[in-house]
């Protein structure tokens, strides 16, 4: 076999180059027309989960029958890589996402005081922060005994105060938390994306909105290793376009 001239070398390295990068562009291209197709794991916050982002990945299945999510609910930490998880929505999460993840801001979720309307017929509607010694609260409450203090937004703008009110009942889930206030039992401090509905049908009224706060943020994050299977491709899109602080599509940044 005659040695190659260095012009040769140059131009078989560069021949090699492109059909590599045209055998990459031929299975990207497989991959983006591909029908998303078995086992995906997620794992979602409890309550927000089944509210919201449960029902946006049902829509999905319905359109690819093929496609067999593996849904879980937690509010623990999750490492995804050392647990098999392709998919998590996480309200909070790190301050530094492994390399190993991708991961995409879709809001943060605004907490409102809100109580029912035979309550505030009945105790009236509060004016200030101070008012709040005067009515019943029903607040978090740990497992531990403590009490998850309130924020108050503040006079300056992205400034919040927060303190511990008295409780006239703890419970230890938001949505028991809303079942008591529907009941009448007190105001409480919630995040939108869980009274969305009753506000709007009226069994929850807002009380003191200038002094509602914005909470922890809403993110999705993924296995990078996963990201270009079509199957995981089609859960993050759905969520990303569908996701928000109240369940809805949200701006982000």
């Amino acid at each position: 076999m005659t040695p190659l001239t260095d012009a040769g070398e140059t131009f078989y390295r560069t021949c090699t180059s492109v059909l590599g990068e045209l055998e990459e562009a031929e299975l990207a291209m497989q991959a983006e027309n591909a029908e998303p197709r078995g086992r995906v794991r997620i794992d979602l916050p409890a309550a927000y989960g089944r509210l919201h982002a449960l029902p946006v990945i049902l829509k999905l299945i319905e359109h690819h029958p093929l496609l067999m999510p593996h849904i879980s609910f937690s509010d623990r930490f999750v490492d995804p890589a050392i647990e098999g998880i392709d998919i998590i929505v996480r309200i909070g999460g790190a301050d530094i996402w492994p390399n190993t993840l991708g991961h995409c801001y879709l809001g943060a979720q605004r907490h409102i005081f809100c109580a029912s309307p035979a309550y505030v017929k009945k105790r009236g509607v509060p004016n200030n922060e101070q008012d709040l010694d005067n009515h019943s609260c029903v607040v978090y409450g740990e497992g531990n005994g403590m009490l998850t203090p309130w924020h108050f937004a503040g006079v300056q703008a992205n400034n919040s105060e927060k303190r511990v009110l008295p409780a006239r009942v703890a419970i230890g889930d938001a949505e028991g938390q809303l079942t008591a206030v529907l009941a009448g039992h007190g105001i409480a401090q919630l995040p939108t994306w869980l009274v969305k509905r009753q506000l709007a049908e009226g069994s929850l009224v807002e009380v003191l909105p200038h002094l509602a706060t914005d909470g922890l943020p809403i993110n999705l994050a993924w296995l990078k290793s996963r990201q270009a299977l079509p199957k995981v491709r089609a859960l993050l899109k759905i969520l990303t376009d569908n996701l928000g602080p109240d369940g809805s599509m949200t701006e982000r940044t």
